[in-house]
């Protein structure tokens, strides 16, 4: 009895752990009538550092799909020739992917730095 107890113990503390780490390997998962309630009744600098926490987790997961569009973009950069020339190539279509994915993550840093410094402002 005492054994199963302890595996069930183990286990319960090994699905916290995965679980916890998913959470910081994915952004949260918020809609956009949520984010914008958020925004709109934010007023604590808990609140703002919450804010600033998801656009942060926003930016990274922008800059990571940018990294691999480039290397996409890279890759198709070798041939460009034959089939792959004609418009629109398909290099040129990892180009721009890459170019929108480094704006959004942009657009989400000078988010989180505005909500980063609410957040200070009020501390």
């Amino acid at each position: 009895m005492k054994r199963s107890l302890q595996i069930a113990i183990a286990l319960a503390g090994a699905l916290v752990t995965l679980t916890a780490a998913a959470d910081s390997i994915n952004p949260p998962q918020v809609g956009k009538a949520e984010l914008r309630r958020m925004m709109r009744d934010a007023h604590t600098s808990a609140q703002y550092h919450v804010l600033a926490g998801y656009f942060r987790a926003q930016q990274k997961h922008f800059e990571q799909q940018a990294e691999v569009e480039r290397e996409e973009w890279i890759r198709r950069s070798a041939n460009v020739s034959g089939p792959a020339a004609k418009y629109p190539r398909p290099v040129d279509s990892s180009k721009n992917r890459y170019e929108y994915f480094m704006a959004e993550a942009q657009e989400m840093d000078r988010q989180a730095a505005h909500y980063e410094s609410l957040s200070a402002g009020l501390n």
